[in-house]
Order: structure tokens, then sequence, then C-alpha cells
């Protein structure tokens, strides 16, 4: 990740350009840099081989332009469509370094969801009454319908994250035969016993590792349900640290503002694509059982989900699964990792996709290029 947030040159400025309090001057210099940085990623991450694809337009699907980008070293390599989380919160603006190598073994398809970055910016909040559950499962139906079209493809593979395990479960329960494979990562298990089993696990991990601090801020809020907001804060706190995820998630603030064609527009699209997401969405998920997210389904199952996961917690995503009726399935615990171990170990997850998911769409991956 630090690779594509080198500095710049230095570049020589007038002393009357860096007075104290000048902000306007402040802020074009900083947008000079931010511009130098933009550039030379596009150059650094741009998709060069000749049956290579790099696509980024905005796609009319259920009836509104979402932003779609699709990118891939070899056309026919697998389709892989990732959802992002959130909700709302779209990875389309960071990923481009950590996704890079992804770009060899799949054509990588990230969509920015209804309501959600680019999508939000170009529809408005207008959009706000037609996000709910049941009409994104319809759009990404369509975006698949689409991509099998556009890219000559007879089916593709869905990975998704966090709550984007919900929208993916949704989509491959409808439309089996549209995809070869679903891969959850910090798989949503049970809404209603998340924050139970992320209260147990934390306080478990505070004790082996003899984090006193941990243990009196959970001790002192108890266990789950809560009152107040108090006790979600000190459980998504302690997640975060144990985690590693309050070093990396403050660091894709970074890689959106030095992202290939990216704006400050964007990435206050972003921000505000998370506030109305989570207002619209978070009231239709908080209460989804097993038997809601499904317990049959019609194509292979993986979940790649984080060993130590205190947000979607390993050991609820390892019980579901095993409720889970399937052709085939797959728990694999990705070691050193939480809930963001798609990014955070996107190699190591990577190597489990082209060993498990790949074959099921194509034959043997390419070796990845010098």
């Amino acid at each position: 990740m630090a690779e594509a947030q080198d500095a710049a040159p230095v570049r020589a400025v007038s002393q009357e350009s860096t007075k104290p309090g000048d902000s306007d001057a402040e802020y074009r210099k900083l947008d000079e840099t931010l511009t130098f940085l933009r550039a030379r990623n596009a150059k650094q991450f741009a998709i060069d081989s000749a049956k290579g694809i790099d696509e980024a337009s905005f796609v009319t699907i259920g009836d509104i332009e979402q932003w779609v980008t699709i990118r891939g070293q070899n056309r026919s390599n697998p389709v892989l469509l990732f959802l992002h989380g959130g909700p709302g919160d779209v990875t389309n603006p960071w990923t481009f370094v950590l996704f890079a190598p992804w770009e060899e073994h799949f054509t990588v398809v990230q969509w920015d969801q209804r309501g959600a970055g680019k999508t939000l910016g170009q529809t408005g909040p207008a959009v706000a009454p037609t996000i709910t559950l049941d009409r994104m499962m319809r759009d990404g139906i369509e975006l698949t319908e689409y991509l099998r079209k556009h890219l000559g493809k007879d089916k593709i593979i869905v990975a998704a994250h966090s709550f984007g395990s919900i929208l993916g479960l949704r989509m491959v329960r409808a439309r089996p035969d549209l995809f070869y494979a679903y891969v959850g990562t910090g798989e949503v298990a049970d809404s209603t016993k998340n924050y139970f089993a992320a209260y147990d696990a934390l306080l478990k991990k505070a004790q082996s590792v003899g984090n006193q601090q941990a243990l009196g801020d959970l001790r002192r809020v108890g266990p789950p349900p809560y009152s107040s907001g108090e006790g979600y804060q000190v459980q998504r706190r302690w997640a975060n640290s144990f985690e590693g995820a309050d070093e990396f998630l403050p660091a894709t603030l970074g890689l959106r503002l030095v992202a290939p064609g990216g704006s400050v527009k964007d990435l206050n699209d972003s921000i505000d694509g998370e506030g109305l997401s989570a207002d619209r969405l978070v009231p239709q998920t908080k209460s989804l059982t097993q038997k809601d997210l499904g317990l049959d389904f019609a194509l292979p199952i993986f979940f790649f989900q984080g060993a130590e996961d205190f947000t979607t917690p390993t050991a609820l995503a390892e019980q579901y699964l095993a409720s889970i009726q399937a052709p085939r399935k797959e728990f694999v615990a990705l070691e050193g990792c939480g809930h963001f171990a798609v990014f955070m170990c996107s190699d190591q997850f990577l190597k489990e996709l082209v060993r498990r998911v790949r074959p099921l769409a194509a034959g043997p991956s390419p070796s990845p290029r010098n």
C-alpha cells in the first residue's frame, strides 16, 4: 500500500504562496501534488496487456446509472464480481494497489452499489427510497446479466465482503445459474447473534493477550444488548484494535486521494453514501437470521474468513456454513487476519481463490508476469 503514496518530487514555491493562513495557496499546492500522484499511479497500474481490459463507466442498472469498473490482464480469465461492504463503503477508489495481482488471474469487476460512491454522485439522494435489499439484489442480477453479455461469459464468480455478503447470498439464491461459485468474507452469519458472539470473542482475546484496558472497557459495558450506543462503540473500538483495522482504515483515505482518476468529490460522495446507505439498510439487516440469509444453495459456497474476525465473528460464520446445504462448501480460516482479510491479507486471499475457486470457472491460472 505504501508504494502508491511515495512522495512526489519537491517543487519550488514562492515565499508568498506559503505564508501562514494562505489556505488557497496551500490547497493549490496539495492539489498539484495529488494530481501528480494520480497520474503516476495511473501509469504504474495501467493494464498494458494486448488481451487486457480496463473500463470504467456508468451502466444503466435498475433504471439508474451505476458506476462499474472492469479490469484484467486477459479477457479469457474468469470474471470475478466483488461486492463491497458497508453498507455504502465503496472499495473502487482505493483497491487499485491491492487488487492489481488479482487482475493476472481474474477480470475483476467492482460496482458502486445503489446509493453509494460515484453512483450516488450521479443520481443524488433522491434515490434513497429505492435503496432496499430486494432492489439491490435485482440490481446485482441485472449487472451480472450485463457482464455475461458484455464479456462473453456463461457464468461469473461473486465475492462479497461484510454487508456485501448479505447482498451476494440473495443474488446466488435467486439465480444460481448465473454463477460458478459464491465466496464470502467478513461473512454476516446471523445479525441477531453477531454482537453477542463478538463480545465473547473479544473478551477471550483480551484475556489471552492480557490487555487490561480492553478487559476493563468490555466488562464495564457488559454483554449486549445495550441501552445506548456506548457498548457497540466499545466493541467496535477493540475489534478494530485487535484486527489492526485502526491502522488499515485510515490508510485507505490516502489511497482514495491518489487513486487514478480520483477526486475530492469522489471522497465526499463516498462519505455521503456511507451515511445514506446506513440509514436505509441497517434497519433492513439488523434482524436477519441464518434462515433469512439462506440455508439451501445450488452452487459451491466458500467462506474465506479472517481467523480473528471480531466484527463478523469467525466462529459464527463457521457455524453458519455448517448449517448450509450446497453441492460443495469450504471454510478457510486465514491466519493472522481479521474482518478486512480480503484487503489486509489480499495475497493470501488470492492464493485461496486461485487454488479453490478459479478451477470451477477455467483451467490452470497463468503464472504472474515478471
